[in-house]
This record gives structure tokens, sequence and C-alpha cells, in this order.
């Protein structure tokens, strides 16, 4: 059984407070306030003037004077012009529509997409679990026609699990023939106001009988390193390790643990799982092998790195029970799709030309074990 775990950072479109902005403060500026300036219901003759410039410096005045929606790149704006009224501050009657919409999501390149389905075909798990998908359909798209262009066959079933921040952070997993989902349960597993995060337990029973359990999550990056942000992700961890061992308690000893943790393995908001129970980390087995990185950066070892040579910090995790890890025949880490800060440092797919056709910021981690 092989199963692996990849934070894939969304499939077609991903939400634009998730996107690094490319842009500076002035530009940021001008778009605040063209947006408050067309929300008032009436303007001064001065104030219309300023959104007359603003529009000029956001590049609005380049775009079609025709009478329907033109999409923007710019900060994701859907912005209306009229034929005769190109140069108004609203759209006329031709339109019936006054404003501007901001769009929620921006759209991934398709080389970045095609880069997603790259690296999960090269790895061909029989157990697939994705971190931050957008909805279903998304997934079932990407799933019957992205990934047989890269002579992938489709998994036989998917099943995705909403989380509860609004944002397209779902977590999926897919399935090869043979192998069952038999049950599903949702753990929440501590926070407060919108920092609740959940764990989603999986009953799987493969081709030949046997039953695993998995507990697959997504622990969202904090916006900053405070120590409140540490007790948060620790009380969470807690929650985790106890649920764990509940099922070893049940007698459930085929358990895995796998998903985004967001931070190190030394971090101590990770001490409850690393130093409280008996999972082993897929990183620490001896078939564990991963192309290292080129010249001098092959025999440097960075702090929270997933070994010598492998200069990412490890933010994915697949943690073993004893009686599965035992049972472990081959393991490895897939990169090749993702953009190094600095150039050369790993290779990558050809295709991987910047960090915006990148499949995501997160590798694929994956395992195969003898059942």
């Amino acid at each position: 059984m092989k199963i692996a775990t990849f934070n894939i950072q969304n499939l077609f479109h991903r939400d634009k407070s998730l996107v690094e902005q490319p842009i500076g403060k002035c530009i940021t500026d001008w778009i605040e306030e063209l947006d408050m300036l067309m929300r008032k219901t009436g303007n001064s003759l001065p104030e219309q003037e300023r959104i007359r410039e603003l529009s000029f410096l956001l590049g609005f005045e380049k775009t079609t004077p025709l009478p329907y929606a033109v999409l923007r790149r710019k900060a994701g704006l859907l912005y209306m012009k009229g034929i005769h009224h190109s140069t108004e501050s609203r759209a006329g009657h031709l339109t019936n529509w006054n404003g501007w919409i901001e769009l929620q999501t921006k759209p991934i390149s398709p080389t970045a997409t095609d880069n997603k389905a790259r690296v999960i075909s090269n790895i061909n798990a029989d157990i697939l679990l994705l971190q931050e998908v957008e909805d279903r359909a998304s997934l079932e798209e990407f799933n019957q026609i992205v990934l047989t262009k890269f002579n992938c066959k489709p998994y036989s079933h998917t099943f995705v699990i909403q989380s509860n921040d609004m944002k397209g952070l779902e977590i999926a997993i897919l399935l090869r023939e043979g192998y069952i989902l038999q049950t599903i349960k949702t753990h929440l597993i501590g926070g407060y106001c919108d920092l609740f995060q959940q764990l989603v337990e999986y009953e799987i029973s493969t081709p030949n009988s046997e039953e695993i359990h998995i507990l697959a999550t997504n622990l969202v990056k904090q916006t900053d390193d405070t120590e409140m942000s540490h007790t948060i992700r620790k009380s969470q961890v807690e929650n985790i390790a106890k649920i764990y061992k509940d099922l070893i308690t049940q007698g459930k000893t085929k358990v895995i643990i796998a998903g985004t943790f967001n931070t190190p393995s030394y971090c101590d908001s990770l001490s409850p799982l690393f130093q409280d129970t008996d999972v082993k980390d897929i990183t620490k087995h001896f078939s564990f092998e991963v192309t290292t990185d080129e010249g001098d950066d092959a025999t440097y070892y960075r702090l929270g790195a997933y070994k010598m040579g492998v200069n990412i910090k490890q933010k994915d995790y697949i943690l073993f029970s004893s009686a599965l890890f035992e049972r472990m025949q081959d393991s490895g880490l897939n990169r090749k799709a993702m953009w190094p800060t600095k150039k050369p440092q790993w290779s990558t797919y050809k295709t991987v030309t910047s960090k915006y056709n990148a499949a995501s910021g997160h590798p694929l981690v994956w395992g195969l074990v003898d059942l």
C-alpha cells in the first residue's frame, strides 16, 4: 500500500488572501481609496476628478470601452465600462449597474495545475491525502481530466471534507480500486474565534481486508509567531495525540497521522505527538530517500530540514504507529515541482520556471507499507 500526502495549495483557483501580492504599497493605497470613493452615493466634483486620476493610475483607462464587464488582473477586480461612458466614474443605463465587484479568488496558472498532476502521477499512490482543495467539483475535474494527461488513471473514489475557514482550504482523500472508505469522522481539535481546526478520521479497508485508520489535518499557518499562536497549535496537537492514543487503546494499531503542521518537528507545539506517543516520522526510516540539493547545499543540514541535503523546512508529515512503521518498505519525497528560493538548489521539472507555475510551496511525501 502506497500512501502520500500533498498540500496542493488549490487546484484551479485560490483565495486572494492566500496569494502573495506582487504590488507596492502605493497601488494598494490607490485601490483602497478608489474603492472607498466608489462606495459613496454621491461624489463632489473634486472627488469625481480624483476617481478619474485613480482610474488612470491603476490602468483602467486602457480597457476597451464596450458595454460588458472586463476582468482586470490588478487585484482581481471586475470593472464596468460603457460605450458612451468610457471616462465616467460609474456605469450608465446600458448596464443598469453601478460600481465594481471585488473577486474573492484568483485563477491558478494552467501550467501550475499541470505540475500538480505531474507530481501526483509520478508517485501514483493508492491512498492520496490532499490539503487545501477548493471544492469537490474542482477535485473531480482535476481527477478525471488533468491527471489523465500524464497517463495517470483517475482515482476510483474521491471525498472532500469542508473546513470551517471559508477560504477553500478543504481536506480531500482519493482512493484506488480495492480501497474502501468504511467510515469518516470529523473532530474539532481546538482553537477559538476563526482559528478552529479540524481533524478528519478515515477508516479504510485494503484489498486484502486489512483495516487502517488515517488521521488527516491541515493546521493553517498563523499570521504571527506569538506565544498565543504557539499555545493554540499545542492545544490542537494535544487533541490529535489524545485521539491517536484512544485508537491504540481500542486495539486499532494500524494508524497513520498525515497532513500539514506548518512548523518543524523540533517545535515545542508538536511535542505532544513526538514525545508523548509512539508515532514515528517517515523521514526517520532508513528507506527515506530524496534527491539532494546541488552544490555546497548537498552537505549542509538546515535546522528543521527534512534531512541533510534536503534543506526545505519540514511542514508536511506522515507519522506511523509502531505496527505500521515496522512494515515500511520504501519512502520518499518529491519536490521537483517546487520552485527553489535560489537557483540552482535542486532539480525541478522543465515546466517549473518560476514560483508562479510551481505546483505548490510544499513537497509530496509518500511511503510504501507491506500489508
